[in-house]
């Protein structure tokens, strides 16, 4: 079975994430609803909430808004790091077990690649009075330790900073959707307000430092049609799926609010944050599916399978400086958080 789903293409440079968890999640379906959704969830999840967590990142680099009319123009990648016991999840099933001859645990999305790593899973399960047996083997890992020189997530992000009145700046981050391939859509749009609070605090707003508030939001939404067409699955039954309506569809959201300081001396600003995210995911299979059962000659049918959700609240603190070179800005900072994130970045400012 390879449907051709799409679930893993949230970012330009893992669109191969794609080729490595297909066969896999598609498989899931075999074992019934409630598991496969079990095993969807561990495999992505990881992927999921360092994703999302990279949307928080690369607001800001300094705690000074611009004047009226200034603005500036910021690229920043933020690299999210993948704590290695993200690499492996073992969950409870209903119907699953992992079969003895094979690993006892699943790799996550970035878990080492390798039929060896890959587990075999034995299922029986009952359904409208219809007994239904089989094995799959789960999807491996991209390998993310073995293959790629640090062990984190790439988010980029490009946002534009405009100063207005009252030392305010509004943040905005967007594109018009596009076309992924012939299949599907993406679409981001982020915003975000910081404003200079030092102006109203009698005693202090005379003092050689900048000092704001920041609240940040993005949202990343992506549909994606399932093709039509099927193959047999890596089962021994050699069960097919079907579907003519499947989509796979991702809404990512994270909320960011934040208190900034920032200290500047000659060309370089040392700035640190302290704050606090709101996040909120899904992942998932829409539409209606069939799957077609060799050894006992039925279908199965099931409307919007999959679902894989995160949802993270929790404290974050940032520290990093810039260098301004006339319009040319250059920053780098480091936040400790639930995924700790590394950003650097490139940008023009005025004013």
């Amino acid at each position: 079975m390879k449907i051709r789903v799409g679930l893993t293409f949230l970012v330009f440079t893992f669109i191969s994430f794609t080729t490595k968890g297909q066969d896999g999640i598609d498989a899931f379906l075999e074992s019934g609803i409630e598991d496969a959704n079990t095993l969807a969830q561990g495999y992505l999840e990881p992927f999921l909430g360092s994703f999302s967590t990279g949307l928080t990142g690369g607001w800001y680099n300094t705690a000074k808004a611009h004047k009226s009319a200034g603005f500036d123009l910021t690229v920043t990648a933020n690299a999210v790091y993948i704590p290695s016991d993200q690499y492996f999840y073992k969950a409870q099933f209903s119907n699953l077990t992992y079969d003895p001859s094979g690993p006892q645990v699943s790799p996550t999305i970035f878990g080492p690649e390798g039929s060896a790593t890959q587990p075999t899973y034995n299922y029986t399960i009952t359904e409208e009075g219809q007994t239904y047996s089989g094995s799959f083997q789960g999807p491996e890992g991209i390998g993310l330790k073995e293959n790629f020189p640090i062990q984190a997530m790439p988010v980029p992000m490009a946002q534009l900073g405009i100063g207005i009145i009252k030392n305010t700046d509004i943040k905005i981050r967007w594109t018009p959707k596009f076309d992924i391939g012939d299949n599907g859509d993406f679409k981001l749009i982020g915003f975000a307000v910081m404003h200079d609070v030092k102006q109203h605090i009698p005693g202090i707003k005379d003092l050689p430092f900048d000092l704001s508030a920041l609240i940040g939001f993005t949202d990343i939404s992506i549909n994606y049609d399932v093709a039509a067409e099927s193959t047999p699955t890596s089962s021994p039954a050699q069960d097919e799926v079907k579907t003519d309506n499947g989509k796979g569809v991702v809404d990512m959201n994270a909320w960011t609010i934040q208190g900034i300081i920032s200290k500047k001396f000659s060309v370089l600003t040392v700035y640190g944050g302290l704050g606090y995210n709101i996040i909120k995911s899904e992942m998932g299979l829409k539409g209606d599916y069939e799957i077609e059962d060799s050894a006992t000659s039925t279908t199965r049918s099931y409307t919007d399978p999959l679902l894989v959700t995160y949802k993270q609240s929790g404290p974050r603190m940032t520290a990093g400086f810039r260098l301004k070179l006339a319009i040319l800005t250059l920053h780098a900072d480091y936040t400790l958080q639930k995924y700790n994130t590394l950003s650097l970045g490139i940008g023009f400012a005025v004013r």
